[in-house]
């Protein structure tokens, strides 16, 4: 699928500065047909978003931008003397102007369709894959990590949530294909980097909050508070909020938008889970709504938070108008999401699971899911990133000894630091535990000792790493797909 619309947009220099209320560049007034702030995705005609980093500045870069094709650049004073080159406009704060820059470039392309906002620190990407199901790929498009679909045609994208100016083309292209519904996936990233400023998602939805990206905000609250910014009248029209969280039931206090709230867990909520049977294959339970709506629900995903992404989906929208039993009759059909909950099959008389769990909220939810419908020993797999939040390791140690029989510790994506140290902090996390600990240097290795060790009954998980295809060593992505892996193995042993 392309990333950006067939009609091309069209505006002059002159436009975009009356735009931005900004001086209009000496000189040429040329015609700008794209928005680019990469050069490696710019295209001839674009306007060049140079932004200043952290590191460098993007009009460093002014004359390979040019050089791609570039006709003008948009930029801040102290970028504007490294742009000589181009036709130059110049703002205060460009990044914080490219968002909404972007969505008038493209004539608003959100007000077309209807927008679903999905945060929180687990359960992202299953829930866009489920509303996906719900309305049916071929009225949807999905934006998240494993990327960009439209109309169930994938479409090149980087980042979780794409930068503004890529976004908003994708928006374009799901305009001219008639998309009625685009579920994506939010990060506090893209919330703190405005990426999604410009326009207001129809509903935006709160899955839940835990440790993690501690290396980009300062602390716990940091990171709600940026969340917590998506649930505000710039960004949102109403909120879907889960108050089995924590932080939901504090969001809910706070958010001036009006708000529908939900649980799995038998507390008070305009949606709840309710005679809840999970089994091998997926959830039953009865979806209980308001005006006394009760309709019976099928989740082919193991895990209570999988039955709260489900119902998040439905809470959601439902409050746009859709019909909750079509919604319900959507779910189930769903194929399941790639690296998440994932299962291995290749003949052996035992389960095998891979799934993305990197974070200790995620790796308690993956065991405690998998432990009721495990007869035989639960074995996990796990390791932690380099480069990453340093406390999280021992947490993920302790949570994995906790609920597992058997913790293999390995290597995930280790990246420049030394793999034996981010095991120590991980096996230290997990002395005391009650299960058995065994350290395994090389993911390979690990999962072969896994795979040698599973008998009839047990259920394996090889945790962290789920859809991704490489291992980061170093500076080297070497190939690597833990699910690929896993079966190899699994077949070897048959």
């Amino acid at each position: 699928m392309r990333t950006r619309p067939r009609e091309v947009a069209r505006r002059t220099l002159a436009d975009v500065a009356q735009h931005l209320d900004a001086p209009q560049a000496a000189g040429e007034d040329p015609v700008v047909t794209g928005i680019s702030l990469s050069t490696r995705n710019l295209q001839p005609g674009d306007l060049y978003a140079a932004l200043p980093g952290s590191r460098v500045h993007g009009a460093d870069f002014a004359d390979a931008a040019k050089a791609a094709g570039a006709v003008a650049a948009l930029t801040d004073a102290d970028g504007a003397a490294r742009t000589a080159g181009l036709p130059t406009v110049v703002v205060d704060r460009p990044r914080s102007r490219l968002a909404e820059l972007s969505a008038w470039f493209h004539d608003h392309p959100t007000r077309a369709f209807t927008t679903f906002g999905i945060t929180g620190t687990q359960g992202k990407t299953t829930t866009t894959y489920l509303a996906e199901s719900a309305v049916g790929s071929a009225r949807s498009a999905v934006v998240g990590t494993i990327g960009t679909r439209v109309k169930g045609v994938p479409a090149a994208s980087a980042l979780t949530t794409p930068e503004a100016p890529d976004l908003q083309a994708l928006f374009a292209v799901m305009r001219e294909e008639q998309v009625e519904v685009c579920a994506m996936e939010v990060s506090s990233h893209a919330l703190v980097q405005g990426r999604v400023e410009g326009f207001a998602f129809d509903v935006a939805a709160f899955l839940n909050l835990g440790r993690d990206h501690l290396d980009f905000h300062r602390d716990l609250d940091d990171y709600f508070a940026a969340k917590a910014s998506l649930f505000t009248p710039e960004h949102a029209e109403r909120a879907v909020v889960n108050i089995d969280d924590e932080h939901g039931r504090r969001l809910v206090d706070l958010t001036p938008l009006p708000v529908t709230t939900f649980s799995t867990d038998g507390r008070v909520a305009d949606w709840r889970a309710a005679n809840v049977r999970p089994h091998r294959l997926g959830t039953d339970l009865e979806v209980l709504g308001p005006d006394g709506l009760e309709l019976d629900l099928h989740v082919p995903l193991p895990g209570v938070f999988n039955v709260a992404n489900a119902l998040a989906v439905i809470a959601s929208l439902a409050t746009v108008g859709h019909d909750p039993a079509d919604l319900a009759a959507g779910i189930a059909t769903s194929p399941g999401v790639p690296g998440r909950m994932e299962r291995v099959e290749a003949g052996q008389e035992w389960t095998a699971v891979v799934d993305y769990a990197h974070k200790p909220d995620a790796v308690e939810a993956v065991l405690t899911a998998l432990r009721p419908v495990t007869p035989g020993r639960l074995v996990v797999v796990i390791g932690a990133g380099g480069d990453r939040d340093l406390g999280k390791r021992p947490l993920m140690g302790e949570v994995a000894a906790r609920y597992a029989d058997l913790v293999v510790v390995t290597d995930d994506n280790p990246r420049t630091e030394d793999p034996a140290a981010i095991r120590r902090a991980v096996l230290a996390g997990a002395e005391g535990g009650a299960a058995e600990v065994v350290e395994v240097a090389g993911r390979r290795d690990a999962i072969a000792h896994a795979v040698a060790v599973a008998r009839r009954g047990d259920t394996v998980v090889v945790a962290g790493k789920g859809h991704e295809q490489g291992q980061e060593i170093g500076d080297v992505v070497h190939p690597f797909d833990d699910r690929e892996v896993l079966r190899r193995l699994v077949e070897e042993l048959a």
